[in-house]
């Protein structure tokens, strides 16, 4: 029996005694996985290091490499996550609906857990911690599949997080990864119909299309983020300018940073000279078009191209368009945009109501930055990833979102005629 395979039957049974568990003894096993991470950090930390220094070099761009890097404050906060997860309410149970029927028959939709989850995601380490935690908190067994960026950080964190919930009373296999890097391992992962209740790819654009093309088991697309930030003609300057650098430059290698800047024609003149200047300060390469390369006072901008416009750049780079209004911005981003997170500035109402109801995206935001579409900063807890589609679960996905539901009727013998 494959590595694959002999995880999978190990998970499923795992899932079946999770199912088994108390809303009490799954917070006691998050508090003991998030106690583990902090006692054994060093042997984190020193797992991290060596894929760190393979990623460096090999000459990995320095925002990848951010993504990848674990430190002391950063375990800190994956640990605090896991405990905030055993503090939220447990959704397994929770009645959804409740009805008397004409027969006499009490009918009742309840949340109860997926089974198996599986994952197969890039150089990120706190995915495994997330992924972890939020399966454990709804009674899912997991299977993970880091990259090979990654690698020994995902297996290390696997192996502390496993038995941490092992020793507080959780099934054996219910927190699992694979330790083949070999692509082959992921297409049988992907293949393993009636094994595998849903998979989650997170990463690039190339990762989450050969997931959702290949895949033979139901798939919760996450997506890539190419997002814009639109500052309307009747933004307010000061605080376009803020919410632009916020948007591209505080994290710029993750999915919900800013790619792509608009700004009204009306505007552009005096407002936009003074925010590509704090953008390149910041060490960013903007890509213009040609009303963005004849602005005055403003150098180094490079010329645009028409790929520029869709591309999800995880780098300190940003397009630059000037738009004639709300009409050719609503319609830029809903053409380039990738229905992540989407952000307008301005002080009208109406203008701003237009944005939140005409643009498609999982999350859009009025005067605020992009960065904000994230599981922890919703309330939500950690996240598993941060859905694109329209089907189950869209935008970041917390604990509700590895749920399903189940209909229980009480009867009192009655027979269909």
């Amino acid at each position: 029996m494959s590595e694959v395979l002999t995880l999978a039957k190990k998970a499923r049974e795992a899932a079946n005694a999770l199912a088994k568990t108390s809303t009490d003894e799954r917070n006691r096993a998050l508090v003991a996985m998030s106690d583990a991470l902090v006692a054994r950090q060093n042997e984190i930390l020193g797992a991290n290091a060596l894929d760190v220094a393979a990623a460096r070099a090999k000459g990995t761009a320095a925002p990848l490499v951010d993504r990848l890097e674990l430190t002391a404050a950063r375990i800190g906060a994956i640990a605090e996550a896991l405990k905030s997860l055993s503090l939220l309410p447990d959704p397994i149970g929770e009645v959804l609906s409740g009805s008397r029927l004409a027969n006499g028959i009490w009918l009742q939709q309840v949340r109860v857990p997926m089974g198996v989850v599986a994952m197969i995601y890039e150089a990120r380490p706190n995915v495994t911690a997330d992924a972890a935690g939020l399966c454990i908190k709804t009674a899912n067994a997991v299977i993970l599949r880091g990259g090979s960026m990654a690698q020994h950080s995902n297996l290390m964190m696997t192996e502390v997080l496993a038995s941490a919930a092992v020793g507080a009373g959780m099934p054996e296999g219910c927190i699992q990864s694979i330790e083949s890097t070999d692509h082959a391992a992921a297409e049988e992962l992907m293949g393993l119909h009636g094994k595998i209740d849903v998979l989650i790819p997170r990463g690039g654009a190339k990762l989450i299309q050969s997931v959702v093309q290949n895949a033979k088991v139901p798939v919760i697309e996450t997506g890539v983020g190419n997002c814009h930030v639109y500052i309307h003609e009747k933004a307010d300057p000061a605080m376009a300018e803020r919410i632009v650098v916020n948007a591209k430059c505080q994290r710029p290698g993750v999915c919900n940073a800013a790619e792509s800047l608009l700004i009204d024609e009306a505007v552009y003149a005096t407002f936009l000279p003074p925010i590509l200047t704090a953008l390149q300060s910041a060490g960013v390469t903007i890509y213009g078009d040609e009303k963005t390369l004849s602005l005055e006072g403003v150098e180094g901008i490079e010329a645009a191209t028409e790929d520029d416009w869709g591309t999800e750049y995880l780098d300190m780079k940003i397009s630059c368009k000037v738009v004639t209004g709300l009409d050719e911005a609503i319609s830029h981003v809903n053409m380039y945009g990738t229905k992540h997170s989407e952000a307008i500035v301005t002080e009208d109402y109406a203008s701003a109501l237009r944005f939140l109801n005409e643009v498609d995206a999982a999350a859009v935001y009025v005067n605020a930055s992009t960065r904000f579409t994230d599981g922890a900063e919703f309330g939500l807890g950690a996240e598993i990833g941060i859905s694109t589609q329209k089907l189950h679960a869209r935008g970041p996905m917390g604990l509700t979102a590895l749920t399903t539901a189940k209909f229980i009727a009480m009867g009192s013998g009655q027979i269909r005629e």
